[in-house]
Order: C-alpha cells, then sequence, then structure tokens
C-alpha cells in the first residue's frame, strides 16, 4: 500500500467486458473493454494510503467521476509518486500520448482544470516502465489483489 502521505497516483483498473454507465452530472457513456488508466492526487489527511483504500473499497458512496467507474471495473495496479508537487495534468497528459491511448469520457476526472480527461483507455495493459520512462522521474508500483 502507499504511505501515508501526500502525492500523486494513477489507478490502473481493468474492464472485462463494455459497459455503460452513467458518471454523476457528466452523464451516461459506453465504456469499451480494456484498460483504464485514472489520474488523481491525494493531498489531504491519510494522503496516498487513505486514497487508494478508499478507491479499492466496495460498495462505498460514489464521490469522484472514478467511483462510478470502480463499481464495475476492477482495480489492478497503482503507480504514484510521493510529495506535494501537483503532478496530475502533467500525468494525464502524457498518458494521454501514449501509443493506444484514448479519452472515453471527455472531462472525466478534470473538473477542476482544464485537462481533456484524467481517464485514458488502453485496448491492453498499459506498461508501468513505458510511463515511467515518458514521465521521466521515479515512480513506484504496486500490484493490486482485490
Amino acid at each position: 500500500m502507499p504511505p501515508d502521505r501526500s502525492g500523486t497516483y494513477v489507478l490502473v483498473l481493468r474492464l472485462p467486458r463494455s459497459a455503460t454507465v452513467t458518471v454523476g452530472r457528466l452523464g451516461r457513456f459506453r465504456f469499451p473493454a480494456g484498460w483504464y488508466a485514472y489520474v488523481g492526487s491525494a493531498c489531504g489527511p491519510g494522503g496516498l494510503a487513505a486514497r487508494v483504500t478508499r478507491h479499492l473499497r466496495e460498495p462505498k458512496p460514489r464521490h469522484w467521476h472514478v467511483d462510478y467507474l470502480r463499481a464495475c471495473a476492477w482495480p489492478v495496479a497503482i503507480w504514484y509518486a510521493v510529495g506535494i508537487r501537483k503532478r496530475e495534468c502533467t500525468w494525464a497528459r502524457v498518458l494521454s500520448d501514449l501509443p493506444g491511448a484514448s479519452i472515453p469520457v471527455p472531462r472525466f476526472g478534470a473538473s477542476d482544470c482544464r485537462c481533456p480527461a484524467h481517464l485514458i483507455h488502453f485496448g491492453s495493459q498499459p506498461s508501468f516502465d513505458v510511463f515511467a520512462r515518458a514521465v521521466g522521474e521515479p515512480l513506484l508500483q504496486e500490484t493490486l489483489n482485490v
């Protein structure tokens, strides 16, 4: 589990079959089967550990956009960096530039910035090593057995 310190993370999810999901006020969307990378930050009490633990818990109240997708997608990994530096938008941009990346829902996870989205879809599992090289800074990775 990531530490109880502030940081930025990518929650990697697997959606085994396509699903239609209502995402709060964003609306109803069809999510194709595949892999999803959701970028977030955790600066509040409990830091990364608290945020990741919340994402893994089911059922839970739906608060963030990813909570709606999480109801039908399985978390498989968490990639993260500790620190107060804001990396969320940069990481979302890096992910969207990777081969095979697409944005399934405009503005998903990006209601408080000007990014196209903080959720990126991949047809095959995204590579931690490729992402870490593209980001250009040391990252940590944990496989989740949920």
